[in-house]
């Protein structure tokens, strides 16, 4: 089933940070619905990057909501941090939780949207017991850690596979994809049963500003 509504999340990975305020402030008038912050630890993924002060800093610069993707071990121990610094959602991973349930039940005591993603490795399959609990899942169309890379094709099947499980065990809840989201794979993402997409360089480093990047991405996914 295709969704009516497409979300996208514009991933902050890709920004230019010497003008991230204001990069972020153009995506939110240009119509993004939220935006996705992701948190490496070096250990999870083989990649550093942002943590709770950029949280903080965004959370004075927009009033969208904002996504912690932790590619990080242990997340048990920074959410309490992440909330503190205005994170509306998080995403945490099925792969490397010592106790998911755990973790997914700590974001929902704090007040937050939960979402457990996947790694291209992992099948769809391992969702279906912890999706009751869920807001939403993610399929990563790319390997964590690192942005530029282009769309796996072969995850296609797996976002079907998602999708089909969503809507036969708790339909409303979101299914986001992330990694090489652009014009050309945006359709394909929303064809297979996403409605959330999360795009980094496609919006603010393809050489073109962040309103058109978003402009060319909304008519890609329309009907």
């Amino acid at each position: 089933m295709r969704p009516d509504a497409i979300k996208l999340a514009p991933s902050i990975l890709a920004a230019d940070f010497t003008r991230l305020g204001e990069q972020v402030a153009e995506a939110e008038r240009a119509g993004a619905d939220r935006i996705h912050v992701d948190v490496m630890d070096g250990h999870f993924v083989p990649n550093l990057s942002m943590g709770p002060p950029i949280v903080k800093s965004l959370r004075g610069a927009t009033r969208l909501p904002l996504e912690a993707h932790l590619m990080i071990e242990n997340p048990d121990f920074f959410i309490d941090e992440f909330v503190a610094a205005g994170t509306d959602a998080f995403v945490v991973h099925w792969e490397g939780n010592n106790d998911l349930a755990r973790t997914v039940h700590r974001v929902k005591a704090a007040g937050k949207r939960v979402s457990v993603a996947i790694n291209p490795a992992t099948p769809a399959d391992v969702l279906e017991a912890i999706m009751p609990e869920l807001d939403q899942v993610l399929v990563m169309t790319v390997s964590p850690g690192f942005g530029h890379q282009h769309f796996l094709h072969g995850m296609l099947a797996k976002i079907r596979r998602a999708r089909a499980m969503i809507d036969r065990i708790k339909p409303g809840c979101g299914l986001e994809v992330d990694g090489g989201i652009d014009a050309k794979t945006a359709p394909l993402a929303v064809a297979a049963g996403a409605d959330v997409l999360v795009a980094g360089s496609a919006i603010f480093d393809n050489g073109e500003s962040v309103t058109a990047a978003i402009k060319r991405l909304q008519a890609a996914t329309q009907p």
